[in-house]
Parts: C-alpha cells; sequence; structure tokens
C-alpha cells in the first residue's frame, strides 16, 4: 500500500480580513470566520478522499481572542481520524497583522466531522489514514477519543430533550 503524502493529509488556507467582513464592534464577525472554518474543513476532506465531503459536525469552536480587520488569517487544517465514511478535521487558526511587529496570534481552535459522499448521496467509504509519525498517532488517538465523547453527548441530549415551545 502507497503512504499518503503529508500534503494530502493537511492543508494551508490564507485569507485577508476585509472590511465586509466586520461586525458592529469592527472586528471580523465570528460567522464569516466559521464559514471559512466549514470552506477549509471541505477542501482538506476532499482533497484527502477525493470525493464530495458533507459536514456532519462541528465542535469545540473557541474563539480565544477577536481577529481584526486587515489581518492575514491562515487556517492549518489536519485529517486527525478516519472512521469507515468520516473524518475528523482539527483546524488552527493563525492571525498576522500586517503592519506590526507582533507576533502571529493563535485565534480560533475547532473539530469538523466530515462526511464522504457520493454523487447520488450514497455514503463512500474513505482509505484508511496512514500514520506516519508519533504526532500523527497522537492527534489520531485524540481524534477517536473525540469521536467517542460526541456519540455520549448525543446520548445524553437525547435524554434532555424537551422541545421548542410553541
Amino acid at each position: 500500500m502507497n503512504s499518503m503524502s503529508q500534503q494530502e493529509k493537511s492543508l494551508f488556507m490564507t485569507f485577508l480580513m476585509t472590511p465586509d467582513m466586520a461586525n458592529f464592534s469592527g472586528h471580523v464577525h465570528g460567522g464569516v470566520i466559521l464559514k471559512l472554518l466549514d470552506q477549509v474543513a471541505y477542501a482538506c476532506a476532499a482533497r484527502y478522499c477525493k470525493s464530495y465531503v458533507v459536514t456532519a459536525s462541528l465542535d469545540q469552536v473557541i474563539f480565544k481572542e477577536p481577529i481584526r480587520v486587515g489581518e492575514l488569517v491562515t487556517f492549518k487544517a489536519n485529517v486527525n481520524f478516519v472512521g469507515r465514511t468520516s473524518m475528523e478535521i482539527g483546524i488552527k487558526v493563525i492571525a498576522e497583522n500586517l503592519t506590526a511587529s507582533e507576533e502571529p496570534r493563535h485565534t480560533n481552535s475547532c473539530y469538523f466531522t466530515m462526511v464522504a459522499r457520493r454523487e447520488d448521496g450514497s455514503a463512500f467509504v474513505v482509505p484508511p489514514l496512514v500514520i506516519e509519525t508519533e504526532v500523527e498517532r497522537r492527534l489520531f488517538e485524540a481524534g477517536k477519543m473525540r469521536k467517542e465523547m460526541r456519540q455520549e453527548i448525543m446520548e445524553r441530549n437525547k435524554t434532555l430533550h424537551v422541545g421548542i415551545p410553541d
């Protein structure tokens, strides 16, 4: 079996934050970041499995600090864990002020579960993840644990669900 190259497991995408992305406080709107995160997760997962993918879940979105208009923002995505038809994509967001001598800042992190689909919408089995380094092994194990936690949370939420009143 051929080992997948690192390029197929990870993806970096960089965007300039423009004034049309600002919220009322003058910082980049959280919804804009969420949309970009989803696009990055899609690109990373689709490139890995060479198939169309859909977003199944997004968790642990942590906005550590605001991103300012004019900053260059890099989304560092990685395939952490692979199941039968799903993949966990971890994304780290780094903001960089181009006109100041500040260090780049880690502003956000999150985990997407992406599911591979054929054109007809049926499930597509993704290639197994080839673990080549100790870091990749740790990412895989952590992703496996997060998948188990997501399943447990879904089960617990079923017992808590009361519905929205009319």
